[in-house]
């Protein structure tokens, strides 16, 4: 009797640790150049091992509930996501012309654009002093805008393992950069996406003047936002299958990266 009381009880503590589980949404704030920034850093506090840092700028919307909840599904028990505020505090975009008068300093200063993402990478590192994150296992993911963003994180030299473009601008402001790049570059765009998909030569031709690993991912029958579970416009809407796909890929991606493994 008293073994099975005592199963019994160890079966219901079990449960309420499980219960108290729950996805950490962390506000995490720093100033640069007299700016404020608010991001969150998203995890899993039910697993308590070190994982894989991501810093993950999303789209042109910037951070919101829509990226939150991306974030969260993305980090599940494996990663720690830095959820990166690329506008400032005072800037969050509810419509289009918002969005687009958002980036607009930002493609027009692709210097201020790498400083930034360097400020949230720096910002991640940070957060291994509460958060169980391994720092010899960082890399950058984005989507749309934030694909832009990473590339450039790449460019500017970045100590990361890995870089993860969704439906991202191609686009730089110097193809020299790339020599700089030190992680492994992957990118991901829908073959009828007419937004992203005339600057794939330039892209290309500037990853084959260096030497890095590099992959060019062409979905086929998406458009643009297909990791976008809200968008369903002609030219920029969700694909499940598209995502989906990517969302695998990026996981290999990144294990390759993190662990050496082709």
């Amino acid at each position: 009797m008293r073994i099975a009381r005592l199963c019994s009880f160890l079966l219901f503590a079990g449960f309420t640790v499980a219960a108290q589980a729950k996805m950490v949404e962390k506000p995490i704030e720093w100033t640069q150049d007299g700016t404020t920034f608010h991001s969150v850093l998203v995890y899993d506090d039910a697993v308590t091992t070190k994982r894989p840092g991501l810093v993950m700028v999303p789209n042109w919307y910037g951070v919101n509930d829509l990226a939150i909840k991306k974030a969260e599904m993305i980090a599940g028990k494996d990663y720690v996501i830095l959820l990166t505020d690329m506008y400032g505090a005072k800037i969050r975009p509810t419509n289009d012309d918002e969005a687009k008068a958002a980036i607009k300093p930002l493609y027009g200063d692709r210097v201020l654009m790498r400083k930034r993402a360097n400020m949230a990478l720096d910002q991640l590192k940070a957060q291994a002093k509460t958060a169980p994150i391994d720092l010899s296992k960082l890399a950058a993911i984005g989507f749309c805008f934030g694909g832009t963003a990473v590339l450039d994180l790449a460019r500017s030299g970045a100590d990361v393992a890995a870089v993860v473009s969704f439906h991202g601008g191609l686009q730089t402001d110097d193809p020299s950069l790339a020599k700089n790049i030190k992680a492994r570059v992957l990118v991901m765009n829908g073959a009828d996406d007419k937004g992203t998909m005339p600057d794939a030569d330039k892209f290309m031709d500037e990853m084959r003047a260096t030497k890095v690993d590099w992959q060019f991912v062409v979905l086929g029958n998406a458009v643009h936002c297909f990791t976008e579970t809200d968008q369903h416009s002609a030219g920029c809407a969700y694909d499940e299958r598209a995502a989906q796909r990517s969302y695998r890929m990026m996981r290999d991606w990144l294990h390759g990266a993190f662990s050496g493994t082709p």
